[in-house]
């Protein structure tokens, strides 16, 4: 009996497949049913693919999904959005009768709508999506499982195979998944491609700039150069394919624009009422028994800068501000769907709460907005930024939003290793400071 697939079509999928072997081989209960995983690459990288798993008893590498297809019973495609529907129509009428299908997309909506156009109608769909990036340990992190075109049998047989990565699982429709991840994700991701595209107009490498220093400025330069360390396609399919996404973005660059204006023209108390307001609706009375903060004396830990932080001048903060008049103008109440949360997601909230929380230093911010030249470059450089990324996504154009993600990847790039090592430890401090809270 031969039973799942993994259809990998890009080369972070091979993690799963050791992930999954090493799980059937010490689980009795799964060793006599998963005799095979059957996996497959893009053609080019068949024979090295061989190469890598050829120590791998249950792992067999095939030229093409095709051969994958025909004789498995869980098939997994780990490709992109903005192409799975060009790839499921070219190896979906290929699935073998009766077995389960289902994609790893961040944006559900095109996934599903490839499956039902281009899959046989004996097939069960069951899709999933692993809310975290590729850098972070899978336990205890939201594992979102969609059953939509199949049998509480077949929901559990995915249910059990993919327990192998300890993640807490969520139970989604593909509409409401869709939604989640655009209030939780779409907007967080948008705010951190904007400082980076905001440093690199400055030619700026802030962590050599006394004025970014800091634990919430540690966040925002750790966490951006975590974003751009990445994959392009990762970010940009959420943000062009989800409806919910782009609105949301878009709302994110008005809320900087007219923050900014009332900023430079120097209206204090309209910018202390908006501002303010928008607190006051999204974090509600009651809420504060979610508090999810790191203190500022924590985050000091993960600094890229050899300055002091007594050298670091007040923030104007116009990215945190505008996020939370961004949540308010939309009715989103971010503690709604902390079970679908990402850890970007919980940091970026947690340095926001920790502004607005703190009525001084929300004070001080709007004072500095005002009165404070120190950051308008900076602040004038970000607001060009958020309308830009948010007319990449209106216009639906990935080669732009490619073109400008890797250009500033490529200029932070130099710094990605030490980044990468203080991003992990403090994304390990922050996931263990949520559990806790939570």
């Amino acid at each position: 009996m031969i039973f799942p697939l993994w259809e990998f079509l890009v080369p972070a999928s091979a993690d799963l497949v050791m992930r999954l072997e090493e799980y059937f081989l010490t689980n009795i209960k799964y060793y006599y049913l998963f005799q095979r995983i059957n996996a497959c690459d893009r053609p080019e990288n068949y024979e090295s693919l061989q190469q890598e798993f050829a120590s791998q008893p249950l792992v067999t590498i095939f030229p093409n999904g095709h051969l994958v297809s025909r004789i498995s019973d869980f098939i997994l495609y780990s490709v992109e959005a903005g192409v799975i529907d060009r790839v499921v129509a070219q190896y979906g009428p290929s699935t073998k009768q009766g077995a389960i299908v289902g994609g790893q997309t961040s944006c559900k909506a095109p996934e599903l709508a490839a499956f039902e156009k281009h899959l046989p109608a004996d097939v069960e769909i069951v899709s999933c999506h692993s809310l975290h990036g590729p850098k972070v340990n899978p336990k205890g992190q939201p594992l979102v499982l969609i059953q939509h075109r199949a049998s509480d049998e077949s929901l559990q047989f995915v249910d059990d195979i993919l327990s192998s990565f300890g993640s807490k699982h969520v139970y989604l429709t593909g509409e409401l998944h869709d939604r989640i991840t655009a209030d939780t994700q779409a907007v967080t991701h948008a705010a951190f491609l904007s400082m980076g595209t905001a440093w690199q107009a400055n030619n700026q490498f802030p962590w050599e700039i006394s004025r970014w220093v800091g634990g919430i400025e540690n966040v925002k330069i750790n966490i951006t150069l975590r974003i751009y360390s990445n994959k392009w396609h990762v970010y940009a399919g959420l943000a062009i394919l989800n409806p919910a996404a782009k609105q949301q973005i878009r709302q994110y660059a008005d809320s900087v624009t007219e923050l900014y204006k009332l900023m430079i023209g120097g209206h204090r108390e309209e910018l202390k009422r908006r501002v303010k307001a928008a607190g006051a609706s999204v974090f509600k009375e009651g809420t504060e028994a979610q508090d999810l903060l790191l203190s500022d004396e924590v985050l000091d830990r993960f600094s890229l800068s050899n300055q002091t932080r007594e050298k670091s001048p007040p923030n104007s903060h116009l990215s945190l501000l505008a996020i939370v008049d961004c949540w308010s103008k939309l009715d989103i109440v971010p503690y709604d769907h902390m079970i679908c949360s990402t850890p970007l997601f919980r940091l970026w909230l947690g340095v926001t709460e920790y502004l607005f929380r703190n009525p001084e230093l929300l004070d001080e911010a709007l004072d500095t907005a005002i009165d404070d030249n120190t950051f308008r470059s900076d602040d004038l450089e970000f607001t060009f930024a958020a309308r830009a990324w948010s007319d990449c996504v209106s216009f639906g154009d990935f080669e732009s939003y490619r073109d400008r993600f890797e250009r500033i990847a490529q200029y932070f790039a130099p710094q990605f290793p030490e980044a990468a090592k203080l991003g992990n430890e403090m994304m390990k401090t922050i996931l263990e400071k949520t559990e806790n809270k939570s």
